[in-house]
């Protein structure tokens, strides 16, 4: 079995704190219980987990030295996958989940977090990655879906899932089936981060619409939003999504990952961005600073400078497939 791996915390300032491992703690707490966790303690428990995370960038990598070098720049997790979005992109056809062999390789390498993705609605690909303890799957838009109707049932898994949205209805529905992250769709491997923005603004749009309501005006807006009260009545409440939300899709440059935070993201996911540029290590390095550090425009300045080629990407008008129209 791969070795199980440390989730790192970060402070305010990008600094690594004392790691908590994610399985041992989950086993220590079945262990003195004399029993498995049940799904509610599970799933707080992965919230947790995933709030470590905030404030870091998680980056797609599809070698060992991809990951190593991700790892050293600051990275607080990396995404193994066998092709980056941007290649996924170019070379069309079924896009399934990586060989396990590539992943251990990955995990192997690095001590912080390895995810992984699953095709939407492919609970045997999500089995696999849980048997060789990843220690996050992302049921993901980017591969080709399995199941154009029904997602995994993420309450039946230990691993913590990550799951893509573009709005508020979308985001509160992977919550209920037990996603424990929330990143937005984006859209993967063009290099342009329109439609994070766009997601990003719209999800924030309708928390703050929902935040505003009436409390006897929830259940309808619940309704509308296809998503359940209780979770409806949480946004309301706390004008906040009950997990970790993180932005993703086109973030290419330090200044895009500003940009992301500064419209609310908790943390960045970077693909295709980094290994398709010319400097990946000094790139990956500036995009974790640029992360942690996104209100300080005279470093966001030095950051900038001197990256090397960025990727090419493709303009929003040019893109012939649409993958964050998968999974709603």
């Amino acid at each position: 079995m791969a070795t199980m791996r440390n989730v790192t915390q970060r402070d305010g300032g990008g600094v690594l704190k004392r790691p908590v491992d994610g399985y041992r703690r989950r086993r220590e707490i079945e262990a003195t219980q004399g029993a498995p966790m049940a799904f509610a303690e599970r799933n707080e428990l992965n919230k947790n987990l995933a709030q470590m995370l905030k404030g870091g960038v998680i980056m797609d990598v599809t070698t060992p030295e991809q990951a190593r070098i991700a790892q050293d720049a600051g990275a607080c997790a990396v995404m193994a996958l066998e092709r980056i979005p941007a290649d996924i992109r170019a070379a069309g056809g079924v896009s399934r989940m990586s060989d396990p062999a590539m992943i251990r390789g990955i995990q192997e390498a690095v001590s912080i977090p390895v995810m992984a993705k699953v095709r939407i609605g492919h609970m045997a690909e999500a089995r696999i990655l849980q048997a060789i303890e990843i220690d996050y799957i992302d049921e993901s838009e980017v591969l080709s879906p399995a199941d154009d109707v029904y997602h995994i049932d993420k309450r039946q898994f230990d691993v913590p899932f990550v799951c893509g949205a573009k709005n508020l209805g979308e985001a509160l529905r992977r919550i209920e089936e037990g996603a424990s992250m929330i990143r937005t769709k984006g859209e993967p491997g063009t290099g342009d981060v329109i439609q994070a923005v766009r997601h990003m603004r719209t999800m924030n749009r309708q928390i703050r619409e929902l935040a505003s309501l009436r409390d006897d005006e929830v259940y309808e807006a619940a309704k509308q939003l296809a998503v359940p009260y209780e979770l409806a009545m949480y946004v309301h409440e706390n004008r906040r999504l009950p997990v970790v939300n993180f932005a993703a899709g086109g973030v290419a440059t330090p200044a895009d990952a500003a940009l992301m935070m500064e419209l609310g993201a908790e943390g960045v996911f970077v693909g295709s961005g980094i290994f398709k540029s010319g400097d990946p290590a000094k790139r990956a390095a500036a995009i974790v600073q640029a992360t942690a550090n996104w209100q300080d425009s005279d470093l966001l300045a030095r950051l900038s400078e001197n990256l090397g080629e960025a990727m090419v990407g493709i303009n929003e008008d040019e893109i012939e497939t649409i993958m964050a129209a998968r999974g709603e």
